[in-house]
């Protein structure tokens, strides 16, 4: 990759990860209910498990997916399913004990990163920046370096929306401020999951 792609991608890396999606919405969730540093693990996991999913796409495993009938269709409705759970959960939080202890456990590594490959969010940013910044003469150098400079650029942008979390945990101790809260980010999270519903009803009308 020349020096100017370089440059323009790590411009799309930034904003595709700051702006809001299923990712940012929960560690924000995650920050107000568990603190920043018991988020980590969940940080880890969308920041390193992106780039392993950048890498495997990338490198061809959308070929062999789109081999197996029914694959993305499947896919689509687990992480819509997946992002309706969430919600629920996110929505029925408690108020945080004494202590600052919650009663839910924060989303583990693994957890966090199996999730990249239902997130719709996630596919559309990895199909753009393969089609947009890779080069067809040398196209597993260019995945290779989509890989390595994603997360770099990402991590900074997905800690920020923890670390607000984080803050705002000192501000919802009322019980009534914390159910808002939650209720607002269970809303953000099913209606991120609104395009996967309207696919999947419309291939169950076909």
């Amino acid at each position: 990759m020349s020096l100017d792609l370089t440059i323009a991608f790590l411009g799309y890396a930034v904003v595709t990860s700051i702006t809001p999606g299923p990712n940012n919405a929960m560690l924000l969730a995650s920050g107000v209910a568990f603190g920043f540093s018991r988020s980590i693990p969940h940080i880890l996991g969308i920041n390193l498990g992106f780039g392993a999913m950048v890498l495997g796409i990338g490198l061809g495993a959308d070929t062999l997916l789109a081999a197996v009938p029914g694959f993305f269709e499947a896919m689509r409705a687990i992480g819509t399913a997946y992002l309706l759970y969430l919600a629920c959960l996110i929505a029925r939080s408690g108020p945080m004990e004494e202590k600052g202890i919650s009663t839910r456990e924060p989303m583990t590594f693994l957890g966090a990163a199996a999730f990249q490959w239902v997130n719709p969010k996630a596919w559309m940013i990895i199909a753009g920046a393969i089609t947009s910044y890779t080069l067809q003469e040398e196209r597993w150098q260019s995945v290779l370096v989509i890989a390595a400079l994603y997360p770099l650029a990402n991590l900074p942008c997905i800690c920020t929306w923890a670390a607000f979390g984080g803050v705002l945990r000192r501000v919802l101790t009322r019980p009534g401020y914390l159910r808002s809260f939650n209720y607002a980010m269970a809303l953000i999270l099913a209606l991120s999951a609104y395009p996967g519903i309207a696919e999947v009803v419309r291939s169950l009308t076909r």
